[in-house]
């Protein structure tokens, strides 16, 4: 694997196409006002991220910045519960702390290289808007968040860090008042300012180029659970690799690298909320239809008259009501399986880590953590589970379960 691939990702048999499709997901159906923006994106992209001098920057602050690579931890007491070979991706020990800041690093480069001075986000759990904070921070660019009225009180931490930070955090009031309505208000800021703004969207959706962007700055995490497993194990492929899915961001990077191994296992955790059947969940391959939501075609929850279904979970990070356009390929073509874990379950499985390997996770991550029970892996298969976050900014959810 070439220094390139290790940091920004090779092509894959499941990358996007030269129209920005994942088989029939993707695309770019956007507002006449972002084309060119889009477009400008769309040609200049690929040639921007690997240039000599864009990567050797990107490289040089995941190194000494975001503190990469992360460990690759064997669980011992985990491995010990579940009769398998349990390692955990440690995202969670990344400045920021979550998977957030390596999309975040490559995306204000390009911002620079565009041109751009002002940067808009959006934000669920916070961590995608803290990361967006700390890079606008580090470059002296301007920063606007969005993020969900009732996303900004349940957590409370980050919301605090973007400010201190210096962004700007603005309510999302319409809707669900959750990460689904501050990508609405998070595009609209765009469209009336598409000039001197550049949008760092947090996760694998939105229009072509975006779900293909931010995988190929998130497949750090794989290329290095590649060359840590060989470390560690003798062998680059684990035979399960497990993570969280809303959007899907961190589970694109941590699936990339083992695409194109059939021997891998892939394993997406959705949020089920109360239950698949409840009414409150965020379980889309179980719930949704292929549809279009902020700007790409996808699998989403939707009414049969094509209303977005509002999404539940107990993670801030996971109540989007659709997967980013890759996911939707993953789970159409049965390259990846997805398991729907409830917020019941993740809880168990926070607390689960916590008492076993002294590691609080992110309730997202937690997620994913919460899949181990439904696995049945064998006493001498490797799983590889992504630890995308740490759960400080949870601790009050935690709280109320002790």
């Amino acid at each position: 694997m070439t220094s390139t691939e290790n940091y920004i990702g090779k092509e894959t048999a499941f990358g996007v196409n030269e129209k920005g499709y994942y088989g029939q997901f993707g695309g770019a159906y956007i507002p006449e006002m972002l084309y060119p923006n889009v477009e400008e994106l769309q040609k200049s992209y690929l040639d921007i991220i690997y240039s000599s001098d864009f990567q050797e920057e990107f490289h040089g602050l995941l190194k000494d910045y975001v503190g990469r690579p992360t460990p690759l931890y064997f669980a011992n007491r985990l491995s010990e519960k579940y009769n398998t070979n349990v390692y955990l991706k440690r995202e969670d020990l990344c400045h920021t702390g979550a998977h957030k800041v390596n999309n975040t690093i490559g995306q204000i480069l390009l911002a620079k290289r565009l041109g751009k001075h002002k940067i808009v986000a959006e934000t669920g759990a916070g961590q995608h808007g803290v990361a967006t904070a700390t890079v606008c921070a580090l470059m002296g660019l301007e920063c606007i968040v969005y993020m969900g009225e009732i996303d900004i009180e349940r957590q409370a931490p980050n919301v605090a860090r973007m400010k201190m930070l210096g962004a700007e955090v603005r309510p999302a009031t319409s809707g669900s008042k959750t990460l689904k309505d501050a990508t609405n208000e998070a595009l609209r800021h765009w469209i009336n300012n598409p000039v001197d703004t550049h949008y760092i969207i947090g996760s694998v959706v939105g229009p072509h180029p975006y779900p293909d962007m931010v995988a190929r700055f998130q497949s750090v995490i794989s290329a290095e659970m590649r060359s840590q497993l060989l470390e560690k194990t003798g062998k680059e492929t684990p035979d399960y690799v497990v993570a969280c899915v809303g959007g899907g961001s961190n589970a694109a990077g941590a699936f990339y690298h083992f695409l194109d191994e059939p021997s891998v296992k892939i394993i997406a955790a959705e949020a089920g909320g109360h239950g698949i059947n409840s009414g409150l969940s965020a379980a889309t391959t179980f719930l949704g239809k292929p549809g279009v939501l902020h700007g790409s075609k996808s699998i989403l929850m939707q009414t049969e008259d094509g209303q977005v279904v509002e999404p539940h979970s107990i993670s801030a990070g996971l109540d989007y009501p659709g997967i980013g356009p890759l996911h939707a390929h993953l789970w159409e073509s049965g390259r990846a399986k997805f398991f729907a874990i409830t917020d019941e379950e993740s809880i168990e499985a926070g607390f689960e880590l916590t008492k076993l390997e002294g590691i609080i996770p992110a309730i997202e991550s937690a997620h994913a953590l919460g899949v181990l029970k439904y696995l049945e892996a064998k006493p001498n298969e490797t799983v590889v589970i992504n630890l995308s976050g740490r759960g400080d900014k949870d601790l009050a959810t935690y709280m109320k379960y002790l």
